[in-house]
């Protein structure tokens, strides 16, 4: 029965499109009781069936506005249900504010010194890898949560600063990742989607979500990518803007690309249609988050390059990548040594090893000078690609100056 109602909880509490957090907020104010006896803690303990929530069942009951009858009825879903990111949060709440406030009242404009600094660590990522950048991250996030949970400050303000901690997981997760510490980044990146979702904001929560799925397609992980990848579009609905659609759609793109077989390929060839179809209907008339800045045109033809290059199409994917890289911000080190690294493989599986050579020679001069695990991931899958042409010069050259790699 514990189960059947935290199940119908947790349907209900979706619909409406709440948060854990805000359906305790209307549970709380459906009872008429003061302070927070009632938290997210506890409806995640009722819709895991770990509780039954007996007394407090007549006003959650009113806060969904349904009948307690209808919490109790057992449902039989048609099809099985969608992944959800409440999967992904984490053990307890890192973000639950102390009891005793011993900090000053914290006020907006806190709020927006720290947007400066995450859009400061933001537009640094750009130009500097994740070994540069991981103590810095690491040193705001840490700052960020101690302001969050220390300080005192209203319900707005503290919905503001848990949107920033959301933001701020999001890079800082980037950074831990590209820096080679991928249990750190997949921690920052729970916490974030924890944050988001407290802050009732469905938008930044996929995007997170869609960088964590990213990470496991990458890492080994590919099931796990698909599923939360997936778990991002859903949740974040048809109301997310049209750039967001279009990420957290290259996301499920990428997943399916990984998990590998010609119906995963199908999938994903699929996703990136449905992904330029959402990004086109972005203009003048929509609005989209500033994190999204860098969503454009490009990173799209980028992505379907991967794509066509991961499922061994290189006559499609070298000339995108060409396309891309003629026109490609040279300040910006480490994806271009990424995107040449595709570019590199692609030329490989053409049949053009002297050029893909010459292609991986570049790359490997660019990664030399960045702090960055994936740059060297992909250096290493450019080498070992070119060893079945190990009996061409350049080829040959290639891989006795750079072994070692």
């Amino acid at each position: 029965m514990g189960s059947d109602i935290g199940a119908n909880i947790r349907r209900l509490r979706e619909a409406h499109e709440w948060s854990q957090a805000r359906l305790a907020r209307e549970i709380c104010r459906a009872a008429g009781v003061a302070g927070d006896p009632v938290g997210r803690q506890e409806v995640s303990r009722w819709e895991n069936g770990k509780r039954t929530p007996r007394e407090w069942l007549p006003f959650i009951a009113t806060a969904l506005g349904v009948s307690e009858e209808v919490l109790r009825t057992p449902q039989k879903p048609a099809e099985p249900p969608l992944p959800t990111l409440a999967d992904f949060l984490p053990e307890g709440d890192p973000l639950s504010p102390l009891q005793a406030h011993s900090g000053r009242r914290t006020g907006m404009g806190a709020v927006v010194d720290l947007r400066q600094r995450v859009h400061g660590l933001r537009l640094a990522d750009d130009v500097l890898a994740g070994g540069d950048l991981i103590r810095p991250a690491l040193r705001e996030l840490r700052s960020a949560v101690k302001l969050y949970r220390e300080g005192s400050h209203s319900g707005e303000v503290g919905r503001q600063l848990l949107r920033q901690i959301g933001e701020l997981t999001q890079i800082a997760g980037w950074i831990a990742s590209d820096a080679g510490q991928h249990e750190e980044a997949e921690r920052i990146y729970r916490l974030g989607i924890s944050a988001a979702r407290q802050a009732e904001d469905h938008t930044l929560a996929g995007n997170i979500a869609g960088s964590l799925a990213y990470q496991f397609s990458n890492t080994g992980r590919e099931s796990e990518g698909l599923t939360l990848a997936h778990a991002a579009l859903n949740d974040a609905g048809s109301k997310a803007p049209p750039k967001a659609r279009a990420l957290y759609l290259d996301r499920v793109a990428w997943a399916h690309t990984k998990a590998g077989g010609i119906e995963n390929g199908q999938q994903a060839m699929r996703a990136l249609g449905e992904a330029g179809e959402a990004l086109s209907e972005d203009g003048p008339g929509t609005e989209s988050p500033a994190y999204l800045y860098w969503v454009d045109a490009g990173e799209l033809r980028v992505m379907e390059s991967r794509v066509y290059t991961e499922l061994h199409r290189p006559l499609r994917a070298v000339p995108l990548l060409r396309e891309v890289l003629g026109g490609y911000d040279a300040t910006h080190t480490r994806e271009m040594a990424l995107y040449l690294s595709w570019l590199a493989v692609a030329l490989a599986d053409a049949n053009e090893p002297e050029e893909a050579a010459a292609v991986a020679e570049r790359v490997i001069t660019l990664a030399a000078d960045i702090s960055s695990e994936r740059t060297a991931e992909r250096v290493r899958v450019i080498l070992a690609r070119l060893r079945k042409y190990a009996k061409v010069p350049e080829v040959a050259t290639l891989l006795a100056e750079h072994q070692a790699a």
